[in-house]
């Protein structure tokens, strides 16, 4: 018979087997410990039952789930539902387990996770007050082109100097072709892909627009990466990404790892940020699109206009828009966009 120590090893050694894996699976490290904070929750829980993931039949991951109940939202009891249905389902599917007990408490339970959750009602006046507590130039550039674009964080983190014309720069930008006659703007291109090479460097995020976007930048944003500009390190990479590191990876491109902690820690700060919460309440880089998505739709009444910027929409839309640029997006952007300043 094995001993109390042995079981435990076994628990964390299938744990580890786990997390390994969907790390050669090409999952984000975000992703990573996401499961591992899931597991090693349950995996707690089992223990002060004197259980292990083995012994553990449906009755009992049914009891963990309703112990989470009223502790966090709904949809995050059928997230962490989900990732223990998918650890056992892979460690069933390899041999380690030899059924899923998973299987059924996903089908019997009432929540759901909500792909479209009602999210966090931020003011204008809100996020400025927010915006102002935010002090590095770095920091104070990215959350303000998240603000002010809409863009996803792995699309920042893709931007190269290339990408941005912006007229009185502290540094030479020799901005691409497609940006010529636009004004100070930024072009989120539709290719980069994570994994592959692209303008000379291989990267950790794929844009996920239908078509490339040429984006205005407003007086504000242009101030605010003016002022990241002046004091941007040198990178690393020939691609000359627009930013980079400041800290332990200094003068490499940002990952979105790194976008999403340095958000965390100024929603943190706000306490606009909990572990364990959900969408529903936690402020995040996807926060900011949501939240420019529904302030410049509310302003302008334009959905057109917000689809194409946030690069949503098909190549006849993308095509009208892109050929009538200068009187309807630019105008209608400078006309609507909010300060944040």
């Amino acid at each position: 018979m094995s001993s109390e120590p042995e079981e435990r090893q076994a628990t964390q050694d299938a744990i580890e087997y786990f997390l390994e894996d969907i790390t050669y699976q090409g999952k984000k490290p975000r992703t990573r410990e996401a499961y591992q904070r899931v597991l090693t929750d349950f995996e707690s829980y089992l223990d002060s039952r004197g259980l292990t993931f083995d012994d553990a039949n449906h009755r009992d991951c049914m009891a963990y789930v309703h112990r989470l109940r009223g502790s966090v939202a709904s949809s995050t009891v059928a997230t962490y539902a989900s990732y223990l249905h998918r650890f056992y389902d892979y460690m069933v599917q390899v041999g380690r387990f030899d059924e899923n007990p998973m299987g059924l408490v996903l089908e019997e339970i009432d929540e759901s996770i909500n792909t479209d959750p009602a999210r966090r009602d931020i003011s204008i006046v809100e996020m400025r007050d927010f915006f102002a507590t935010v002090a590095h130039p770095l920091d104070r550039a990215v959350i303000g082109t998240l603000l002010k674009t809409g863009m996803r964080a792995g699309e920042l983190c893709n931007l190269d100097l290339r990408d941005l014309k912006l007229a009185g720069a502290p540094v030479a930008l020799d901005h691409r072709a497609n940006l010529d006659g636009r004004g100070d703007a930024v072009y989120v291109d539709a290719d980069p892909s994570q994994g592959e090479q692209y303008n000379g460097q291989e990267r950790t995020a794929s844009n996920k627009r239908k078509r490339p976007t040429t984006i205005p930048v407003d007086e504000e944003l242009a101030y605010l990466l003016k002022q990241w500009l002046a004091i941007r390190p040198d990178s690393v990479a020939s691609a000359n990404p627009l930013f980079v590191s400041t800290s332990d990876r200094w003068g490499r491109r940002l990952t979105p790892d790194m976008v999403h902690h340095l958000v965390e820690t100024h929603a943190r700060d706000a306490g606009w940020y909990r572990v364990g919460g959900g969408p529903e309440e936690n402020v995040t880089p996807h926060y900011f699109r949501h939240f420019f998505t529904t302030h410049l739709r509310d302003r302008t009444g334009d959905r057109g206009i917000v689809k194409y910027l946030r690069g949503d929409v098909a190549k006849d839309v993308i095509d009208t828009y892109t050929h009538d640029w200068g009187t309807r997006v630019r105008d209608v952007y400078d006309e609507n966009i909010y300060a944040i300043l």
